[in-house]
């Protein structure tokens, strides 16, 4: 297996270096490239040639390798299969918006959590991903947007210094907080190492609720999002097994207390499913009037926000999309009564940006 310079010291780089016979100032200008995430030896422009080839026989640069890419036909959603050194694969996505460059980064190389709306979790969890391997993806990110492969900058939305990272999203394939510390350390490195404000960073839970009073005792003014997609126990763990462990009224307490300690504004996450019915209609599973009527009584009174998602199907999953009309008379009903919610814009369907269906589709292949 390749050394991961990435993934050495400054002292270990530099020894690295100089065991192959070179000066120590390269480790110093290797490194400078490291930090831009530079995903080979020939994009180091300043480095010799030999050297180049040299060190593409015993090390990589990055922990990840870009397997595919996949850009959106309207250029503003990028999607990245990645290979970690182990050969285990993960996703990310690249998201330019008009508030900025926002990345949904994965936390684990696979799901054990069972949702049975989710592509992640079909191929099981293979295990946690390291600070330095959910870092990385940022990079990946950071050098499509700065153009650095075709050696010309690409700004988003026309803006000529947006071309960073400027939001995270930790809400790609894995359960961050089953992985909190290694999700702590990450987000940690990109506040200090690439400047992003906590309040631009986003963990996503399907409520793991020791997870949640960890990241109230880290104490970063991070926002927090909640997995929901039911209003009541019973539906929920239909769909999400984690329900069994962790009741709703649980999980919202604890995501209360975290809420309350950074006057922040808990966003709720709601996939609106439906079921193939009789004669090949679809109907309605936990996005019902009724159920837009339970939801809104839970959350009444709550600093919240409801992220209304409509299914974007996937192959193996026994469920349907809902109708447009079906997605507006839930919001309708929320907003009646008095809850802040936006059904989320579709990005990247085109390309499969679903958690897990990129990662699914390869290993199909």
């Amino acid at each position: 297996m390749k050394t991961v310079l990435f993934s050495l010291t400054d002292a270990e780089l530099q020894k690295f270096i100089t065991d192959l016979g070179e000066p120590k100032f390269r480790a110093s200008q290797i490194r400078d490239w490291l930090n831009r995430g530079a995903p080979d030896f020939n994009s180091m422009k300043n480095i010799p040639v030999m050297l180049r080839e040299k060190l593409d026989a015993v090390a990589q640069t990055m922990p990840v390798k870009i397997v595919k890419k996949l850009v959106s036909g309207d250029g503003d959603t990028t999607k990245f299969l990645l290979e970690l050194n182990d050969k285990e694969q993960i996703e990310c996505v690249l998201m330019r918006t008009t508030y900025g460059n926002s990345v949904c980064v994965s936390s684990q190389a696979g799901c054990a959590m069972g949702c049975k709306f989710c592509a992640s979790t079909l191929l099981g969890l293979k295990r946690n991903l390291t600070v330095d391997e959910i870092f990385s993806e940022i990079l990946v990110a950071q050098w499509e947007l700065r153009g650095c492969e075709s050696g010309k900058q690409i700004h988003a939305n026309g803006d000529p210094n947006n071309n960073d990272v400027s939001h995270i999203v930790v809400m790609g394939t894995g359960e961050p907080l089953q992985n909190t510390e290694n999700v702590i350390g990450f987000l940690e490195r990109a506040n200090h190492d690439l400047n992003i404000s906590w309040r631009r960073m986003t963990v996503s839970t399907c409520g793991i609720v020791p997870g949640i009073y960890d990241l109230i005792k880290w104490g970063r003014p991070i926002n927090l999002a909640i997995s929901l997609h039911a209003p009541v126990d019973e539906l929920r763990s239909t769909v999400m097994p984690i329900n069994n462990k962790y009741k709703i009224a649980e999980v919202l307490k604890a995501a209360d207390e975290f809420t309350k300690l950074h006057n922040r504004q808990l966003m709720i996450e709601y996939i609106l499913l439906g079921k193939n019915g009789k004669n090949g209609e679809t109907e309605l599973y936990n996005c019902t009037p009724e159920y837009a009527e339970m939801l809104a009584k839970l959350l009444t009174g709550k600093n919240c926000m409801v992220n209304l998602i409509p299914w974007n199907a996937v192959d193996e999953r026994d469920f349907a999309s809902p109708s447009g009309n079906a997605v507006h008379r839930f919001q309708d009903i929320l907003i009646k009564n008095g809850i802040h919610c936006r059904i989320r814009r579709e990005r990247g369907t085109d390309i499969g940006s679903a958690c897990g269906q990129l990662r699914l589709n390869n290993k199909k292949d």
